[in-house]
């Protein structure tokens, strides 16, 4: 028989049921799992840049000096962890890293700024951590920056001139996350690596678990299709990933306040799309490897670099065009532009219809070569 067989297909979705309620590590790895998951990275996952602790030595005591390193710490950005005095200390406290920017305002900073001369003060800034270092390094230079716009403005005034008119401004608006906070961009796609991690692995033991316990023969003498079994084996998965996409969606949107601002509808669809894509890869793993162990060595073998190349961690845009082309074999890479797409942008399809078919053609092609490697394996 050529055609698809709905009792055949049904009977493998009962039989996968029942296995998954007898199996219930796995069940727990499947509910449970993506929320400890989403806690543990959602708040370990930060970029932003506060509180960089600052070593201060001020040479020029006064309410000037004072003022200047007060601008430093408003910023919120850096932090006075210590007040030193002298190069040697500053040295010893970068070099153990309990701190990473040393401020050094000169014994003439005060004397010369009261007679509006130029001077300059010193930031000694560990550049080990590039994140930390470039912050610092433009925060620094705003604030210099600012102060030194005031003083020309006094030393003008003291002339008896006017204010000083910035010949060019900048008028910015910052849309989708306007207080540039780093979990608002992250939790989107948290949910979808967790969601891909935790499928994949589940359905990559499906296969090798009827290997190991000799039921794959049996599998393989009746009259089942390839891709009867194939979807018979994914459906139940497809319910309880979605059981489980939709709690950590909930813990997202309430826990850590990151709103949907698209259609529920489409990110709910979509996600199915997904996890049916991330279930076959499972399946086409566990086509290849004869044990457990593999199976896992495998799946990982493909989650890790699969964080490096869909953009979850670094910017595709910044990456060679190599590298971008080897991630667009990744199917997070699609999820994770439609997630934040309707996340934060609140964009329906018709600005994510290239992502879609990205996805869709993925998950037919890895359809086709587990449904191959099965077809292999019974003849």
């Amino acid at each position: 028989m050529r055609h698809f067989v709905w009792e055949r297909y049904w009977s493998v979705v009962k039989k996968e049921v029942i296995q998954i309620k007898r199996d219930r590590p796995s069940l727990a790895i499947a509910l449970v799992m993506p929320l400890m998951l989403l806690f543990l990275f959602g708040y370990a996952v930060n970029t932003d840049v506060n509180d960089i602790q600052m070593a201060v030595w001020n040479q020029s005591p006064s309410a000037a000096s004072r003022e200047l390193v007060d601008q430093f710490v408003n910023t919120r950005v850096f932090e006075v962890a210590a007040h030193v005095s002298g190069y040697e200390e500053i040295e010893a406290m970068l070099d153990d890293g309990s701190v990473n920017v040393a401020l050094i305002i000169g014994p003439d900073y005060t004397r010369k700024r009261d007679r509006n001369e130029p001077v300059d003060v010193q930031m000694l800034i560990n550049g080990s951590d590039p994140n930390i270092a470039r912050t610092a390094t433009s925060q620094a230079q705003l604030i210099v920056q600012h102060q030194a716009i005031t003083l020309q403005e006094i030393k003008l005034q003291k002339q008896g001139m006017g204010e000083l008119e910035q010949p060019l401004g900048l008028d910015t608006r910052v849309l989708f996350n306007p207080n540039m906070e780093s979990i608002v961009f992250n939790i989107p796609g948290l949910i979808g690596l967790i969601m891909q991690n935790v499928t994949m692995i589940l359905t990559a033991f499906s296969l090798v678990r009827e290997k190991e316990r000799g039921t794959m023969e049996q599998l393989i003498v009746t009259p089942i299709r390839p891709l009867e079994l194939m979807l018979g084996k994914i459906t139940p998965y497809v319910g309880v990933g979605l059981f489980s996409f939709c709690l950590v969606l909930l813990v997202g949107t309430y826990w850590f306040g990151v709103p949907v601002k698209g259609s529920i509808s489409l990110l709910v669809t979509l996600s199915v799309l997904f996890l049916v894509t991330t279930l076959l890869l499972g399946i086409f793993i566990s086509t290849v490897a004869k044990t457990q162990l593999q199976a896992m060595q495998m799946a990982f073998a493909f989650i890790l670099p699969s964080v490096l190349l869909s953009g979850f961690m670094f910017p595709r845009d910044s990456m060679p065009l190599v590298i971008q082309w080897l991630g667009g074999l990744v199917p997070l890479t699609y999820f994770l532009e439609i997630l934040r797409g309707i996340f934060l942008k609140g964009v329906d399809i018709d600005a994510l219809w290239k992502d879609v078919v990205g996805m869709s053609s993925f998950c037919l092609l890895i359809l086709t070569v587990a449904i191959l490697r099965f077809r292999k394996k019974i003849e």
